[in-house]
């Protein structure tokens, strides 16, 4: 019997959700008040730091087909929440962090990671 060890990465085994989860923060983060930015400027930075966490959970998953699809949809939303809808600073972070959670469960159940699998897999080799 051998076992085949996980391949570590630098976002563990589930980079969606991770992604998802840092893309809510950064949402919080653009409406603090003592971080200076106007809504112009918070607008900006949320909707590229979608794109680029978008970009990274394409590459660390698997089919990459659905993850880009899922997060062009977030980063346009998040776009369209800062620059179109008529929203104060507190319910743009609310409907950012709630995409962010749908987006991320829905996600994470069509995806795999491109690292192997979440848990160590066992390899039984029998001798006839």
């Amino acid at each position: 019997m051998s076992i085949v060890k996980k391949t570590p990465t630098v976002w563990g085994q589930e980079p969606a959700v991770i992604a998802y989860v840092l893309n809510a923060l950064l949402a919080f983060l653009v409406t603090i008040p003592a971080l200076g930015l106007d809504e112009t400027a918070a607008g900006y930075i949320s909707t590229i730091g979608s794109g680029v966490l978008a970009l990274i959970v394409a590459w660390q998953t698997r089919p990459w087909v659905i993850s880009a699809l899922t997060g062009s949809v977030s980063t346009i939303l998040t776009g369209v929440s800062h620059f179109w809808l008529v929203l104060t600073p507190a319910q743009t972070a609310a409907f950012i962090l709630l995409l962010s959670s749908v987006l991320g469960l829905v996600l994470r159940g069509h995806v795999s990671p491109k690292a192997g699998p979440v848990a160590p897999v066992v390899v039984v080799n029998r001798l006839s």
